[in-house]
């Protein structure tokens, strides 16, 4: 008969016995189909036994890296990638081998935000994406394309895993996957000739705070927190980290080139928080991935009525977005003025916004020349008696200068105010300077202009100011007067 000592004895050696049989096992983001960043060292990571030794070994080099695991069975290794190409095998083991098939090194984008980044090619209910059928139909033709979307969860804790797989590029995993994100991937690998792996975390509605790191969020300094917890005391996915935690750590591990985030909507009404908010955010998921200076491009909000079309609360979000992208290094603006829709939140046009991105990546991070300059900023303005003359920053020559015709007439610049130091403003009637890249305005109610601004309302119709090449130019203000928003 077993005594209570020798049965304890017994289960304590079974179950030694099962933790040192426990098999390797990998998170949802380390899988078949999976591209890694090519020309670097990228993490390999996962779980086994506490004290196990980990043996990797990539089919393009034949190397073996080693690892091993932690108390808590935790593991990772750094592994050389090599020139982009594939696909390619890994092979993981501890004893059991686990191979990971067609994989492929390229480039690899995170793409965050709320509901304009996780509309997919297929569009929403009622919302279209135009053009995406001609996506969804040529979606055989770029096996280099792979895709990724983490499912939507809320953590208290940061988790280890997400939901998620990566797939190819056929019609039904285009047709779901974030158009903006699909678009941007799409003319890097059509431009660059490698392939392309896009990560997609978003969730529509949201706010930057559930997106970083609490402890990061806590770290902000001069903003309102208590707006924050209280919002995320109403719903659980809006309380700063929870995101974080369950959607974006998980996936912190597997190395990338940058970042693309189309997100702000949610934070309206906010911008002098929003403009702190996003630059610690951008500084947290930096830090996680370890490295201070990986590109973060956003997509300035599109046109849309808002709390009504007359109001400012949009342009005073898409000031601070381009607030951050003049104070934050390596940080960059798409410009989306002219693809608005003033009853739908989601515009249809993400091809636009997707290749806007591409323009940034390909110019500042791959060299690529030749390509559409940044959309036009304010640069400055001079006046003369009740005439404004506006000059522009991103203006060059080509089709980079402003388009002022169309094929039957030419174009009178429409979308300006101007205001004398009574601070009201009034439409200004405008023309563009002949054999300059300028617009002159005016209006006969302000005899003494000493500010203009452009399309600085929600929703402005008649706004039509963009490039030879298509970029429209920034929502602006050459004063710093007080706006009400509310």
């Amino acid at each position: 008969m077993k005594t209570k000592k020798s049965i304890i004895a017994l289960l304590t050696l079974a179950l030694a016995a099962g933790i040192s049989q426990a098999k390797v096992t990998l998170p949802s983001v380390m899988a078949d189909n999976m591209v890694l960043q090519r020309d670097t060292d990228v993490n390999i990571w996962g779980k086994a036994a506490p004290g196990a030794k980990i043996t990797v070994t990539p089919s393009w080099s034949g190397s073996t890296y080693t690892a091993t695991a932690d108390k808590d069975g935790r593991w990772i290794t750094k592994i050389a990638t090599g020139n982009a190409g594939g696909p390619y095998s890994i092979t993981i083991s501890d004893g059991e081998p686990i191979v990971l098939d067609n994989v492929l090194l390229g480039e690899v984008w995170i793409c965050g935000g709320q509901s304009n980044m996780e509309m997919p090619v297929q569009g929403f209910m009622h919302q279209p994406v135009a053009g995406s059928l001609d996506a969804i139909l040529d979606a055989p033709n770029h096996p280099e394309m792979r895709f990724f979307t983490v499912k939507r969860a809320v953590s208290d804790k940061p988790l280890d895993d997400c939901g998620g797989e990566w797939l190819e590029s056929t019609p039904d995993a285009v047709a779901g996957f974030s158009a903006t994100g699909y678009y941007f991937g799409h003319l890097l690998n059509q431009m660059l000739g490698v392939p392309v792996g896009l990560i997609t975390s978003n969730w529509g509605g949201t706010v930057a705070e559930p997106w970083m790191d609490e402890a990061a969020f806590e770290a902000v300094e001069g903003i309102d927190k208590e707006v924050s917890r209280k919002r995320g005391t109403s719903h659980a996915h809006q309380a700063p980290g929870v995101l974080y935690n369950a959607m974006i750590h998980p996936i912190e591990n597997h190395t990338a080139k940058g970042f693309i985030w189309y997100q702000g909507e949610a934070n309206r009404g906010l911008h002098d928080d929003y403009v702190k908010i996003l630059s610690s955010l951008i500084a947290d998921w930096r830090d996680k991935w370890g490295d201070t200076g990986m590109p973060f491009y956003m997509v300035q909000l599109a046109p849309y009525r808002y709390d009504g079309v007359e109001k400012m609360s949009l342009p005073m979000i898409i000031e601070a977005q381009y607030k951050v992208a003049a104070d934050v290094p390596g940080v960059a603006v798409a410009a989306t003025t002219d693809i608005g829709n003033p009853i739908g939140i989601h515009p249809s046009h993400k091809k636009e916004v997707g290749e806007r991105l591409a323009f940034l990546a390909l110019q500042r991070d791959y060299g690529v020349k030749g390509l559409p300059n940044p959309a036009p900023t304010y640069k400055s303005m001079s006046v003369d008696g009740n005439k404004v003359t506006i000059e522009f920053n991103n203006l060059s020559s080509g089709g980079n200068t402003i388009h002022s015709y169309h094929d039957d007439r030419y174009i009178r610049p429409q979308g300006f105010e101007v205001a004398g130091e009574d601070q009201k403003f009034y439409p200004a009637t405008g023309s563009f300077g002949h054999n300059k890249n300028t617009v002159e305005v005016y209006s006969d109610s302000v005899p003494n202009p000493v500010a203009v601004r452009y399309y600085f309302h929600n929703f402005v119709p008649d706004a039509n100011v963009k490039t030879g090449l298509g970029q429209p130019l920034v929502p602006f203000r050459s004063d710093n007067w007080q706006v009400k928003i509310d």
